[in-house]
């Protein structure tokens, strides 16, 4: 009876303790962001981003906790971008097409990619591709999750160490300083 007993006492202890320690999540890696929902409404990083190199034209929206990042500063925790891209339209000769002011035509949304940081994200990477606290997901046009080599996306951010590794960083800034003294 006495082990009855004691077994008895050790799991109730076991099932106390798993229905009060605290339950930590594991910081997300590449590939597990989700794709937040309502981002269009979100204020624009930069649009019309041409890019005649890989056929795109990209949109990016940043969320209202990375768009009030001040000049000079890394985003915080909690920053979020998403970016479209879209295919460019080509001529029948093949060459890319362009609209009257000189820009590249938008085809059709290919890919949707988003990029986050938070605390303890991004560090189970090798070190030659850590990209501080950010990580990156990838999504069909219409919402899934995509399989991608996320070490093509850490390998363009890596350099951008003394923006935040965000790129356009500096053109950000530009625009958005004259949308609000302009």
């Amino acid at each position: 009876m006495r082990s009855f007993a004691a077994s008895l006492a050790v799991l109730s202890f076991v099932v106390l303790f798993l229905v009060t320690a605290p339950i930590t999540a594991s910081p997300p890696g590449d590939g597990e962001l989700p794709l937040p929902a309502g981002y269009h409404a979100w204020p624009k990083f930069l649009t019309a981003v041409q890019r005649p190199d890989a056929k795109q034209v990209r949109d990016i929206y940043i969320n209202s906790v990375g768009a009030t990042t001040p000049r000079g500063r890394p985003f915080p925790n909690g920053t979020i971008f998403v970016m479209e891209n879209f295919s460019v339209k080509e001529q029948p000769d093949g060459t890319l097409k362009t609209g009257p002011d000189g820009m590249l035509v938008k085809g059709e949304l290919s890919k949707i990619f988003v990029m986050g940081k938070g605390e303890g994200w991004g560090q189970g990477v090798p070190d030659a591709l850590k990209t501080g606290s950010w990580v990156f997901a990838a999504f069909s046009p219409d919402g899934k999750p995509l399989a991608e080599n996320f070490n093509k996306c850490r390998t363009c951010h890596v350099p951008m160490t003394k923006k935040d590794f965000v790129i356009r960083y500096d053109e950000y800034f530009s625009n958005r300083d004259l949308s609000i003294t302009g």
